[in-house]
């Protein structure tokens, strides 16, 4: 979808992928596989493309010309003492979570979380047959 989206502003504003290669840096195939969605892109490539096609970066998530309504995650009402996370010691070891996940390499975190997910319905399969 990223990759459709891409394509849509390139043509809209009438480059080639020649021309978004130029700005970027990327290759032209690395471009053409992006646009195809044969390949997802990193934060860092969307942030190039978005410069490239000199747009802001929601739009490439975005059709919409006005930027979407940002939530404030700040106000959300707790879900009481049964939300994981919330206070104290879980708390901290989800902040430690966060600092360790944000240092891990995009492969690396695929996997992770393809190994989290496994667990996770390994423990459903588990609650369901008690």
């Amino acid at each position: 979808m990223i990759g459709e989206r891409i394509r849509h502003i390139r043509t809209q504003k009438k480059l080639s992928q020649t021309d978004i290669e130029h700005k970027t840096g990327l290759l032209r195939c690395y471009i053409s596989r992006v646009e195809n969605g044969h390949t997802v892109p990193s934060v860092e490539t969307l942030e190039k493309f978005a410069r490239a096609l000199d747009v802001p970066m929601y739009q490439l998530f975005y059709e919409n010309e006005n930027p979407p309504q940002m939530l404030n995650l700040m106000k959300r009402e707790p879900h009481g003492d049964s939300s994981w996370g919330h206070s104290g010691k879980e708390a901290r070891m989800l902040a430690k979570f966060c600092r360790l996940f944000s240092r891990l390499k995009e492969g690396d975190r695929g996997l992770v979380f393809a190994v989290a997910h496994r667990m996770v319905r390994r423990k459903a399969l588990q609650c369901r047959e008690s």
